[in-house]
């Protein structure tokens, strides 16, 4: 019985070739994406090459240890998986987020959730390249798409979540320094990082208006890490606590003005959010194939399972959903590149896309049985992992506050 198990488990985990067609299946069944040129499919075949390669071997081995290889980034830098919408000056392959699209889907349908890289590209780099001097962009950009310098984004603490105005962490200025004091948690990219944009309040009287954000180096003195916290999901993705004891930084490390933080993370969360969607929206999409090809296979009273008209009826609904939600998902990304997405369609986006995936994996691991249990199959480790995602980039119910708001201000013109 064991050697039938994990045979079975080392077909649907591991094997790279099924992967492969597994993405074929599932390019196949969906409509025809309109949204992607030639050079972004030759990068998807790269970037999928290198999931092969470099990720999906390791995977088991930094869930144990609770983090990825450092090594990891410095092979994603070369193999151009970091920042690739920055500027060429830069390293990047020019202002295009299809690319950052295509490793989020990728990394998404390869399970491959330990690697911090679309926090790093999609939201820490994204703040520096649109908000920092030319000095800051010249310091860091450079390294963060070569890998030599990680990046984290410093907002959540643990007074507050999905509301920022509430944060704490105070920077004084002193001079020509900032003097900041505070805690941080649930960051990713927490134990590895060497750059922070972290979130302070220069002004607590001000409220929204008296935040800012500020680079901390990673080498500041005053500055440590906390616990890599363990987490029912994600474990190979480090998530910290970060503390910061009268850490000193240069006024020159202030990102964008003094009391603009607010204001400037309002003005990506459009992007960040339906990045989570784009993830989100794609592990819904494998999740699909696994379960249809298990069903296929899986026998049960004389017939395969797909043989019986509850198994049809539930995933052709599922399939449905998944279509009627990719096809929202990828309008949404035409409208970021013409600068038309506003936060409340990705606030929209984001909420359909991760209440789906959770339901999705719900749904599918019944159908593998016991095996559905085992965290050797990838449905249980995506069921695990899936359900951060209704909670990380703003809640579900902040995703139908924000939605809500619209309706009724809309109403009452």
């Amino acid at each position: 019985i064991v050697v039938v198990f994990r045979t079975q488990a080392r077909v649907w985990n591991r094997c790279a070739s099924y992967r492969c067609k597994t993405y074929k299946k599932l390019e196949a069944s969906l409509i025809t994406r309109t949204i992607f040129e030639t050079e972004h499919e030759q990068f998807r075949d790269s970037v999928r090459r290198f999931i092969e390669r470099e990720i999906t071997p390791h995977h088991e081995r930094w869930e144990e240890q609770g983090m990825v290889d450092r090594e990891l980034w410095l092979k994603a830098g070369a193999a151009g998986l970091l920042c690739p919408n920055l500027p060429e000056e830069y390293g990047g392959c020019g202002p295009d987020y299809r690319f950052n699209v295509v490793i989020t889907e990728e990394m998404a349908r390869a399970g491959a959730t330990g690697p911090g890289f679309s926090i790093h590209s999609d939201m820490v780099a994204t703040y520096i390249a649109t908000f920092g001097t030319a000095e800051q962009k010249d310091r860091w950009l450079p390294k963060m798409v070569s890998g030599e310098a990680i990046g984290a984004l410093g907002l959540t603490e643990p007074c507050a979540g999905s509301d920022l105005k509430n944060i704490r962490c105070r920077a004084v200025r002193e001079g020509d320094e900032y003097v900041i004091s505070g805690q941080k948690v649930y960051i990713s990219n927490g134990q590895l990082c060497d750059i922070i944009v972290l979130a302070c309040k220069t002004d607590p009287s001000a409220g929204a208006k008296g935040m800012s954000f500020i680079l901390v180096e990673a080498d500041r003195p005053g500055f440590t890490r906390g616990r890599n916290l363990k987490k029912i999901g994600l474990k190979a993705q480090d998530t910290s606590e970060l503390f910061f004891d009268n850490v000193r930084v240069p006024v020159s490390n202030l990102l964008g003005q003094e009391g603009t933080a607010f204001a400037m993370a309002m003005s990506k969360l459009a992007e960040e959010r339906l990045t989570i969607a784009v993830s989100a929206i794609a592990a819904s999409e494998t999740a699909l194939q696994w379960t249809v090809d298990y069903t296929r296979e899986r026998k049960a009273f004389g017939q395969s399972i797909s043989d019986f008209q509850n198994t049809r009826f539930k995933l052709g609904e599922l399939s449905a959903e998944v279509l009627a939600k990719r096809v929202f998902v990828d309008r949404c990304i035409e409208l970021l590149l013409e600068k038309k997405l506003d936060a409340v369609d990705a606030a929209a986006a984001k909420m359909l896309c991760t209440e789906l995936q959770c339901k999705l994996v719900d749904e599918c691991l019944q159908f593998f049985g016991g095996y559905g249990y085992m965290l050797e199959y990838p449905i249980a480790r995506a069921y695990v992992d899936a359900r951060v995602r209704r909670i990380a980039g703003g809640s579900s119910e902040i995703m139908r506050e924000i939605l809500g708001r619209r309706l009724f201000s809309e109403r009452s013109k």
